[in-house]
């Protein structure tokens, strides 16, 4: 089954806040309790996030759940126009 767009949208919105907090992916990993391949996997949207993977994550950023999905909520509407 493919990856959706707004799973696409959700790792580009994690590596655009991983890239802003200046973290590397291997540095994102070991805050969040993951691997850093599995980071890598869910910024090019290979992989789907589950929520509590998406929390430990955006918690590792430093920023709320909702508005991390809210992010990629946006990448998505503005890539379909």
């Amino acid at each position: 089954m493919p990856i959706s767009n707004i799973s696409k949208q959700f790792g580009n919105a994690v590596r655009s806040r991983r890239i802003a907090s200046g973290l590397s992916q291997e540095k994102l990993a070991e805050k969040a309790g993951l691997h850093p391949n599995y980071i890598g996997k869910i910024e090019r949207g290979v992989r789907n996030a589950t929520l509590d993977v998406s929390n430990r994550i955006a918690r590792a950023l430093k920023v709320g759940l909702p508005e991390l999905i809210e992010e990629a909520q946006q990448r998505r509407s503005n890539a379909k126009k």
